[in-house]
């Protein structure tokens, strides 16, 4: 199941390292910015030693005593480790539509508009329209996990690549296969063919403390082996588009290359790998993502045992529940995530899940923003049987759901990007029965076409040509009912219109 909230546009960049057309350095990917729920930790008197010290630090028990903090001992770090931890150097080749311009770039390098017509790909031969190959290259980081030449990276690193080269800190060169590749972790497995290879030790996330101490290794913008270091800023990140990797937040200097590298924690283990940055500039601003060594490791033992990683699915599409929707479902804080259509004869339509439900915990683990639930599933294997704990008319149930395989069918995503609403005392609604034609034509068995929307309704997003199938979770099939449950709702309601194909949730505001 892949699911997208719709978010304030940011940038989020892939930190593929001095990635380039020709050589060119183009930066990074962008992608949109992630609006992601906010961790509580618990407090602790407890401090992490250093990586020499056997036991951790304790406070005293006096309040009035201070505590002294110890700070790892980072380069006993980088040196026991740093052996481990290899550059990545790709080429390969990406389409691209000829420009039509009618200039051919200088072949003599010496010419003084060579390294212009490189850099801003300008074609050596005349356009002719359609698509041709352009070289691309690339960097990146990893590192090794066995010591027979397994080694761990990032997806994007390796993508498009038809060859890798490995560098270790000894200055040897490998030549690398791409055992796998999972887009959806953002995780790749390389070999190389050597022995008695220096290895990282790993970690665990569940560990990991926000607050502690955390050290990158890597090669950006292609100087080898930088060490940086920072603090974990937060555990169980979602991000748009990534929604099946709980990041590992930190304020690590993490650049273009360092891609693929390990982040350790202060005992010096490993327990993620670098994969992304948020930056308005393509380099590092104070916010550096990695996925969990968990995580990277599962989707490892995938591939190493079948060539590719899967993938659970539960075939739904959801929305965040905000205050508006935890009114009108009578929740008493605005968590989970919101059921806004069921796929038919998917694994949650044969759990017995409808629209209009909130889906509170997964197998015990509670759901705070409805990113959560894709990140858990994420973790979970195709033919799975999962708990589901929901909030279906005012009351908790528990469902149980055996997942489908994400790779059988393309995911949906719900369009919530205008659920928002000003109050009035009216709906705001000019509603009529669905005609025959209409029904067949739209697919909707039941509802009520929306002929004009004003006032709260309108501010909310619904539109003309909307069909609306259901007010807080319960089906409308006349204009009178409609009335009539909006007159028994409190200052909200929350409307299921089906748009198109998509059905999504918007909340009314009614005063």
């Amino acid at each position: 199941m892949t699911v997208e909230r719709m978010i304030p546009a940011k940038r989020l960049v892939w930190a593929l390292a001095t990635a380039g057309v020709l050589g060119a350095a183009t930066g990074a990917l962008a992608m949109q910015g992630a609006k992601t729920a906010l961790t509580k930790v618990s407090g602790s008197d407890t401090v992490v030693a250093s990586a020499a010290t056997t036991a951790p630090v304790t406070a005293t028990a006096a309040a009035a005593a201070p505590t002294t903090l110890t700070m790892p001992d980072f380069a006993t770090i980088a040196a026991r480790q740093g052996g481990a931890v290899v550059n990545i150097s790709v080429t390969g080749s990406t389409k691209v539509a000829n420009s039509g311009i009618q200039r051919r770039m200088p072949i003599d390098e010496d010419d003084p508009f060579y390294e212009f017509f490189r850099r801003f790909q300008i074609p050596g031969q005349p356009g002719q329209g359609g698509q041709r190959e352009m070289p691309v290259r690339g960097q990146g980081s990893g590192f090794i996990v066995s010591a027979d030449g397994i080694i761990l990276t990032n997806a994007h690193v390796v993508r498009d690549a038809k060859d890798v080269t490995v560098k270790l800190t000894d200055r040897r060169e490998f030549t690398a296969k791409v055992l796998g590749s999972d887009p959806k972790t953002d995780v790749a497995v390389l070999k190389i063919e050597a022995k008695n290879l220096p290895v990282v030790q790993l970690g665990a996330t569940k560990d990991l403390r926000v607050g502690e101490w955390v050290l990158a290794i890597g090669s950006p913008f292609g100087f080898e082996n930088s060490v940086s270091a920072g603090v974990v800023s937060a555990k169980g990140r979602a991000l748009p588009q990534e929604s099946f990797v709980p990041f590992i937040q930190t304020d690590v200097a993490i650049n273009p290359g360092n891609s693929g590298g390990p982040l350790f924690n202060a005992r010096g283990e490993v327990v993620g790998i670098n994969s992304q940055i948020y930056s308005q500039s393509g380099g590092y601003q104070g916010l550096s993502f990695a996925i969990p060594i968990e995580v990277a490791n599962r989707v490892r033992q995938q591939i190493e045992k079948g060539g590719k990683a899967q993938h659970a699915r539960l075939g739904i599409v959801i929305q965040d529940v905000n205050q508006g929707f935890a009114d009108s479902f009578k929740l008493d804080k605005p968590e989970g995530a919101l059921v806004a259509s069921v796929e038919e004869g998917s694994p949650g339509a044969k759990a017995g899940l409808r629209s209009g439900d909130v889906i509170l915990k997964l197998d015990g683990q509670p759901i705070v923003a409805s990113s959560d639930l894709p990140a858990m599933l994420g973790q979970a294997t195709p033919g799975e049987t999962v708990k589901l704990e929901i909030w279906r008319q005012g009351k908790r149930e528990t469902l149980g759901a055996k997942l489908g395989d994400a790779s059988e069918k393309p995911a949906q995503l719900a369009d919530a990007d205008e659920a928002a609403g000003t109050g009035q005392p009216k709906l705001g609604l000019a509603l009529r029965p669905l005609q025959p034609e209409e029904r067949r034509e739209g697919g909707a068995r039941e509802g009520l076409l929306v002929q004009e929307a004003q006032g709260p309704a309108a501010n909310a997003g619904v539109r003309p040509g909307d069909v609306l199938l259901a007010i807080n979770g319960t089906p409308v099939s006349s204009v009178e009912q409609v009335r009539k449950v909006v007159a028994d709702s409190g200052k909200s309601v929350a409307l299921l219109v089906q748009r198109g194909r998509d059905k999504i949730f918007l909340p009314v505001k009614l005063g």
